[in-house]
């Protein structure tokens, strides 16, 4: 399956993003490679998977991070922009992620950044990454503490999504990743959430069909508003509250997202999300530090002066944009608190 983003506003407006099982073992036909090639990728994600494009690739230099969001950093950056320096690439050449979110997010911003901007090319390997993070040109590195504070809006060339990967991840990690697609069912689509509703386990769920219906939502969303002047904040359900979990516990990003999404609708939502999430084995509390998570949320790019701007779901399928004061914000982020 193929899902195509056309943005009327960039100069490179379109791009494919192709859902396929085996895809891996292809990408010398899907992708050009028949160039000096970065191949940046984690210690958790298995080496065979980099192996088997550096295999199809004409010319390649192959980067291992250490796995996990304290890698998302200006050191990482840095890394990969001397790997390239030191292996003589070009303006022609590219980079390709093979990873989560976080390698996703580095490759793209480091390739954004050399010589002005090289060719950058998306295989995610996670379920958060293959129905979220993959999709959109957002990319970014940590810095001082805040998460995704300096970066660009830098479009991939391409994405490839094999679901065959996952097989590999964690039942923990798999159900993180689902909260991505669940929150955009939960913000567009009524139905979508249906099925999350009706499926027994996570066994039982059409994982291509979720990851095509997220990226298809998330596709028509990015082609409205490619730099988040409006629509595309809707993304952000959860995320704000999220962002404040994730920093102060040990909590995966997309378990804080979940519980951020608690703290952001009606009494009524609540409950449905609530009971999803328990089904996906996924936590509905969680305990920190308070004015801590404040901090972290009102160091977002979405804070305006004492207020922030969130996504607020009062009516399943649909959504609100509303500006809260920090105290509201700390009355609600106490609601998910053990």
């Amino acid at each position: 399956m193929t899902i195509s983003i056309n943005l009327p506003d960039s100069v490179d407006n379109k791009y494919d993003i192709k859902i396929e099982r085996g895809i891996l073992n292809r990408v010398k036909d899907e992708l050009n490679l028949n160039r000096k090639v970065l191949i940046v990728t984690d210690d958790g994600v298995p080496s065979e998977y980099s192996k088997t494009i550096a295999e199809q690739c004409k010319d390649s230099a192959l980067v291992v991070i250490k796995q996990g969001e304290e890698s998302k950093n200006f050191d990482s950056f840095l890394l990969l922009q001397k790997t390239m320096l030191e292996h003589g690439f070009s303006r022609k050449d590219c980079a390709v992620a093979i990873g989560g979110g976080v390698i996703g997010d580095l490759t793209g911003f480091a390739a954004s950044c050399y010589m002005r901007g090289i060719d950058f090319y998306n295989i995610p390997t996670t379920v958060l990454s293959q129905v979220d993070s993959s999709v959109g040109g957002k990319t970014a590195v940590d810095f001082m503490g805040v998460k995704n504070i300096v970066g660009t809006f830098y479009q991939p060339k391409k994405v490839l999504i094999d679901p065959d990967v996952l097989k590999t991840l964690s039942a923990r990690q798999v159900s993180n990743g689902l909260v991505e697609a669940i929150k955009m069912a939960a913000t567009f689509d009524e139905e979508a959430f249906k099925d999350f509703e009706e499926a027994v386990s996570v066994e039982e769920l059409n994982i291509d069909e979720i990851i095509a219906r997220a990226i298809t939502i998330k596709a028509d969303v990015v082609e409205k508003d490619e730099k988040e002047a409006g629509l595309r904040k809707v993304l952000n359900f959860g995320h704000t509250l999220g962002h404040g979990i994730e920093v102060s516990t040990d909590l995966l990003h997309g378990e804080s997202v979940g519980i951020g999404m608690l703290a952001m609708c009606d009494d009524e939502v609540k409950v449905r999300i609530g009971q999803v999430l328990k089904k996906y084995n996924l936590p509905v509390k969680a305990e920190f530090d308070v004015d801590s998570a404040i901090e972290a949320v009102m160091h977002d790019k979405k804070s305006k002066g004492d207020s922030i701007s969130t996504i607020y779901v009062s009516k399943m399928g649909s959504y609100e944009m509303r500006d809260m004061k920090v105290d509201e914000l700390k009355a609600r982020i106490k609601t998910v608190l053990s």
